[in-house]
């Protein structure tokens, strides 16, 4: 399980996705799918979500079914973006179509 922040032109999202990359095809694919094609991905340490999220992550990981292979977790940009500094989060991963 992984979990990114994505700065989108909307403002920022936060996923969980069991894709183990950003970059994987199928992850781009179902992205695109919700209308996320260009974006910057920083990724959030499991553990860092979790904690900053509570129940709420708890809710969202026990509502996973077996097929899911992406979440969002907090698609509210303005708490999402204060949630996490910059410097607890990964590298600056930028995709566009």
């Amino acid at each position: 399980m992984k979990s990114f922040l994505l700065m989108t032109g909307s403002g920022p999202v936060v996923i969980l996705t069991s894709y183990s990359s950003i970059e994987d095809v199928a992850l781009l694919e179902a992205l695109q799918l919700k209308g996320l094609d260009k974006f910057i991905a920083y990724e959030v340490p499991l553990d860092l979500a979790k904690e900053r999220y509570g129940g709420h992550f708890t809710a969202v990981m026990n509502d996973w079914l077996e097929t899911d292979d992406l979440r969002v977790l907090d698609f509210n940009g303005d708490r999402a973006f204060r949630l996490f500094s910059f410097a607890e989060l990964g590298e600056a991963k930028p995709h566009e179509p």
